[in-house]
């Protein structure tokens, strides 16, 4: 049922079934406005949805999951759109269920550090509600004032601060969610450790296979008592690579410790003009430590020393809010300074063991070199998450071609020294293909199974995460150029 072709199937009794629902302005199907909808931040994969819905509660969602149900219709959640993977790309003759209405704090218990939330809320505005009184949300992508709590749950986002506090899963308390055939579930609770099956870790992350969450229970954090970042600039790659290592293994754990290179420094400066970054340094680390004020005042002392010995220029700290913010807000505008650079960039999302930086940083540069494209490299350094962004120019025929053959040898390398395909961006549409590098057929035939039970008809989400020989081929084992089914490439 999934492959019905869309000229055949009658959508004026579906339709008129979702407006009675939502309401004539909850549906979206007029040809030019469902263009907004055709991708997500992996702007090269688009395909229109045949219809948009926008629900503002549990129940409305509930409602369009069992008419897409009664109509064997496959259905997309989709947050702010921002994802990096596919995760959230339409299917041809398919419902896209958005939830950026669905932007409620429901609730705030500051006495047991929670709140609730819908989907649709925005990362960073949990933060504000809850800062006045001395608490924050640990979990800040990059993206953190334009993505949704709901896209973070669907890919276990994490951050600058992943580090030391975890990503999404680790702050997830509780979550109620619409399963795949329309039932509204209540998973997890609102205490940290709940009796039985860890359902809540299974569905965070599931990249919207396993239902969609529409109220989430959300752990908030109390508000270091100080907080100090470090800039240390370094004449090598190898140098910085090795001082992340250094400070992991005398046992600090900064809240956040992130790289730049060369490359990515002075497009930073160039858009942002922090003047804080020196254009000539190889690498930069920001460092940010927090704590007690006896602790960040002894661990700044060593980390400074650490850097010192591993040949740092300068260390330089912040402790006002004013000056950390200026000293991050690079870093955080460092995808967005990239696409001044060049017409069009590829973001990958790999992991690697720390003492593997240098190496594969390296190789990175190899690769660069054998396929003429220049490559910035940004990364949460503390986890081994790596971000290397790729220019390229796609109005050049083959490019993005030959630029994903180039991202999926980064990735091959990521699992070759001991690494993962994904670190918080998932796997969606772009990685399924490269998902036998990292796991046997039993191990994937064990997810599909997990899979099955909560959405036995195939309808929510299909095509994403697993890889299949109609939609990958052999590419697992070359290159993921293949055309995918249904997906325009640009």
């Amino acid at each position: 049922m999934l492959t019905q072709d869309k000229k055949q199937r009658n959508w004026k009794p579906i339709i008129k079934a979702f407006e009675a629902v939502l309401g004539k302005n909850g549906v979206v199907q007029r040809r030019e406005e469902l263009i907004t909808y055709e991708c997500d931040g992996l702007t090269g994969y688009r395909q229109r949805p045949a219809v948009v819905v926008l629900p503002r509660t549990t129940e409305q969602v509930a409602e369009v999951v069992k008419i897409c149900n009664q109509y064997s219709i496959p259905f997309i959640a989709r947050g702010s759109g921002t994802g990096l993977s596919g995760g959230a790309l339409p299917l041809e003759d398919s419902v896209l269920i958005v939830t950026s209405l669905m932007r409620q704090i429901l609730s705030i218990d500051l006495e047991n550090q929670r709140t609730v939330v819908q989907p649709g809320v925005i990362n960073s505005w949990v933060t504000q509600a809850v800062s006045g009184a001395g608490f924050y949300y640990a979990p800040d992508p990059s993206s953190q004032i334009i993505c949704s709590i709901g896209g973070n749950i669907a890919e276990n986002s994490g951050g600058v601060h992943c580090l030391k506090y975890g990503v999404t899963t680790n702050h997830v308390l509780g979550l109620k969610i619409v399963t795949p055939l329309g039932e509204i579930v209540d998973l997890g609770g609102q205490i940290p450790e709940m009796p039985g099956y860890d359902l809540t870790g299974v569905f965070v992350g599931s990249e919207g296979t396993l239902g969609i969450a529409t109220e989430i229970t959300l752990r908030i954090l109390k508000s270091a008592e100080s907080i100090c970042v470090l800039l240390a600039d370094f004449t090598s790659i190898e140098a910085a690579g090795a001082t992340v290592s250094d400070i992991i293994s005398a046992g600090i754990i900064p809240g956040g410790m992130e790289m730049m290179d060369n490359f990515t420094i002075n497009a930073v400066e160039d858009v942002v003009a922090t003047n804080c970054y020196p254009r000539d340094a190889a690498a930069i680390l920001l460092i940010e430590i927090d704590g007690l004020e006896v602790e960040v005042t002894g661990n700044k002392q060593r980390v400074t020393e650490i850097c010192k010995k591993n040949g740092a220029r300068n260390v330089t700290s912040a402790s006002d809010p004013e000056t950390r913010l200026k000293l991050w807000k690079g870093r955080k505008a460092a995808f967005a300074a990239a696409g001044n650079l060049s017409p069009d960039y590829y973001v990958q999302d790999g992991v690697i063991p720390r003492t593997q930086l240098p190496y594969v940083l390296h190789e990175i540069g190899v690769l660069s070199e054998q396929y003429g494209y220049r490559v910035a490299n940004v990364f949460h350094a503390g986890d081994g998450n790596l971000h290397p962004l790729i220019l390229y120019d796609n109005s050049v025929p083959g490019a993005l071609e030959k630029v994903e053959e180039m991202g999926g040898k980064i990735l091959k390398l990521c699992v070759q020294v001991g690494g993962s395909i994904s670190g918080e961006h998932g796997i969606g549409e772009e990685k399924k293909c490269y998902m036998p590098q990292m796991f046997s057929q039993v191990d994937l035939e064990t997810m599909q199974w997990v899979r099955q039970v909560f959405n036995p008809q195939g309808l929510a989400n299909p095509e994403k995460i697993f890889p299949t020989p109609r939609t990958c081929g052999e590419a697992a084992n070359a290159s993921p150029t293949k055309q995918f089914h249904g997906v325009e490439r640009f």
